[in-house]
């Protein structure tokens, strides 16, 4: 065994949070449907002595663990999930490009840094297959070739990753700004900065959440492989990241099938990309109905022709959805203000409503949701970050001097 093997159910909760960890992870796994499969689900109960706890997830070693938190399957994959120190000069919210790039200047101008990453340290832009527009690179570079150069280059200037800390709240103290992990970690900073970007919206039609990882994806680099060879494969949008992952599932697959509401949005260099590729076929006007099930997996796509009112069926392998953006900020309900979308609102400076903590990147409201502006607001905000502490001891040493 070359691989992780999850076995599980298309039923189980716990199932779907281990193979989302993994995916958000990017560590590649083997899916066994114990339901479908009797060889899986003997093995399960052999190797439980008649068991049936799931997920087992079995590592290369031959090792496994029964119905695993995040946190236990972390530990497991040796991730570093737990910072050395409680205090810091900075903390870093988020390690995408906006983050690490913070990081990286944090560093460099002297101050003690720490990132904590819910997911895999790279963020959004290490799961993307072909990055074409960031500046430096005229041929392009892959996603995860961009963010491992992002990680490097912060790890030699000795910042501290750390990865799966979920945060959950962000308060501020009389002297710092708090912020706290579902594992029970509580960590200070002089100063924060959010760069926690966003994540895929969801189209909400029946059949979605069930199907979730069984043939409807919000990844095409994570889960496309996994479809190679298939005879059809569907994605769901008309913007630039629905048609980039379009043409990379076309290197896949027989045929790929665009599903659009409205016309392609995406820029034109794109979208005539798309419009002249051979096994790429687009329908605008379309409304999702929902995706039919058959045997725990999709078997079709089922939508309606906006103009006509017809029917439509697309059988496939797959579906890919990329409708939209939601942000990573329910932590700070409350605690820090928000657009009516849940963006955070900055000013100029890249400061928010709570004092110390300031935002950058896709989390952030009138952001451009570009990696190479991310990276730029990740550099600016933590500038703006070093204007503010210095302002503060500047104070602070002339209240001490007042006072004396």
């Amino acid at each position: 065994m070359d691989q992780i093997s999850v076995y599980g159910a298309p039923w189980c909760p716990d199932c779907r949070r281990s193979k989302a960890f993994l995916t958000e992870q990017r560590i590649p796994y083997r899916w066994v449907d114990i339901d479908g499969d009797e060889s899986g689900r003997r093995f399960v109960e052999e190797l439980q002595h008649g068991g049936r706890t799931i997920p087992t997830i079995v590592f290369p070693d031959g090792s496994h663990l029964l119905e695993p938190s995040n946190a236990e399957l972390a530990a497991k994959l040796g991730l570093t999930v737990r910072a050395r120190r409680t205090a810091y000069d900075l903390l870093v919210l988020g390690g995408g490009p906006a983050g690490l790039s913070a990081a990286i200047y944090a560093a460099r101008e002297g101050l003690d840094a720490l990132v904590l990453e819910r997911g895999a340290l790279g963020g959004q832009a290490g799961a993307t297959e072909q990055i074409d527009n960031y500046p430096g690179f005229p041929e392009g570079i892959r996603g995860q070739e961009l963010a491992d150069r992002l990680v490097a280059h912060a790890r030699r200037y000795g910042v501290e990753l750390v990865s799966a800390a979920d945060v959950t709240s962000v308060t501020r103290a009389p002297d710092c700004v708090m912020v706290s992990t579902a594992a029970g970690d509580a960590y200070g900073g002089s100063a924060a900065i959010v760069a926690t970007g966003s994540r895929y919206r969801r189209l909400g039609i029946p059949g979605e959440d069930g199907l979730t990882g069984l043939g409807v994806h919000y990844c095409a680099t994570c889960d496309g492989p996994f479809y190679r060879g298939a005879g059809e494969l569907v994605v769901i949008g008309g913007g630039n990241s629905a048609l980039e992952e379009a043409l990379f599932l076309a290197t896949l697959a027989v045929h790929v099938t665009i599903l659009a509401r409205s016309g392609l949005r995406a820029s034109e260099l794109v979208a005539d990309k798309v419009r002249n590729h051979p096994r790429i076929t687009v329908r605008s006007g379309i409304d999702l109905r929902s995706f039919e099930p058959r045997d725990g997996r999709l078997a079709a796509v089922l939508a309606t022709e906006r103009d006509s009112g017809a029917e439509l069926r697309l059988d496939a392998a797959a579906a890919f959805v990329f409708v939209g953006l939601d942000p990573n900020t329910a932590f700070l309900r409350g605690a820090a203000d928000l657009d009516q979308q849940g963006f955070i609102v900055t000013d100029d400076r890249y400061r928010t409503s709570l004092d110390g903590l300031f935002a950058a990147g896709d989390v952030r409201a009138g952001s451009t949701k570009q990696v190479g502006s991310a990276a730029g607001e990740g550099i600016a905000a933590l500038l703006s970050v070093r204007r503010w502490l210095e302002d503060g001891r500047q104070i602070a040493t002339r209240r001490a001097g007042e006072e004396g």
